[in-house]
């Protein structure tokens, strides 16, 4: 059986180091990505393929998927867009440039890569892409404005290119993880701390959310380990008929099949309370 090579983004840790892991127990040629030198070359010793990808960075891109052609002699069967990061805060304590940055990372630099991979993928008329999303791009929970924007964002981007895409044989599919084990959480305290000036407004929620994002973070209730979403990301990839939409976790299922009976009202008080 013919090799199939894929590329993802975002393989530093967490959901992109599991599917990397996953798919190439499962017999195919992973290119893995990271943005850090010191990422792309610990991926190596681990006996991947890895290139260095900024996805903030359009020359990046160019390069990295330069590479990945190289390497698979000008052929990827599959794209897996998982690099991604958040920046917390209340609307009004984010600026312009926190939400270019959440959109730069999150958006529109898949965007980028994704239009990049297609040519070829028509060429030879099959691929496979997978947009690695969340439940908050279905819901909105407070203090994740700028994270929620993005994946409202990336719905709708990837919902119009599977329509786009009917008939090509190329395949679009999206992932809507709920809370998963990763170092997410703590980067995205670093994110915070980093860039969003704190108006004094939201003090002692900061607060709370900083000492929940410590020792506790992975003890949430239905919190799975990275791996589970690297096996859905391997079932969009592997199927003969992929889903639209593939979610992970209980309160991913919860979540998206409570927005579509509630009343918004009632909709807005349970998650104001998550």
């Amino acid at each position: 059986m013919t090799q199939k090579s894929v590329l993802i983004t975002g393989c530093s840790s967490g959901i992109g180091l599991a599917t990397a892991e996953l798919l190439r127990a499962r017999n195919w040629r992973v290119i893995a990505s990271a943005r850090k030198p010191e990422d792309v070359a610990r991926l190596q010793s681990l006996g991947f393929d890895a290139v260095r990808l900024d996805v903030a960075d359009d020359a990046s891109i160019q390069r990295a998927l330069a590479e990945a052609y190289t390497l698979t002699g000008g052929a990827l069967d599959a794209l897996v867009n998982n690099a991604g990061i958040a920046i917390p805060g209340a609307i009004e304590d984010l600026s312009r440039a926190n939400l270019q940055r959440q959109f730069d990372v999150n958006f529109f630099g898949l965007v980028e890569l994704t239009r990049g991979v297609l040519p070829a993928m028509r060429r030879r008329g099959r691929g496979r892409i997978v947009m690695v999303s969340s439940i908050l791009g279905r819901v909105a929970l407070p203090w994740r404005g700028a994270y929620n924007a993005s994946k409202f964002a990336l719905e709708g981007l990837t919902d119009t290119l599977r329509l786009e895409l009917r008939g090509t044989g190329i395949h679009v599919a999206l992932v809507n993880p709920g809370p998963v084990k990763s170092r997410f959480r703590d980067n995205s305290l670093k994110n915070f701390d980093a860039e969003v000036e704190d108006s004094g407004t939201h003090g002692g929620t900061y607060a709370r959310l900083r000492a929940e994002t410590g020792a506790r973070k992975d003890d949430q209730p239905f919190t799975v380990g990275p791996e589970v979403v690297a096996g859905r990301i391997a079932r969009a990839l592997e199927s003969r008929r992929p889903q639209a939409r593939y979610y992970v976790t209980v309160p991913a299922y919860i979540l998206s099949a409570a927005r579509c009976i509630l009343p918004t009202a009632w909709l807005d008080a349970v998650l104001a309370r998550i």
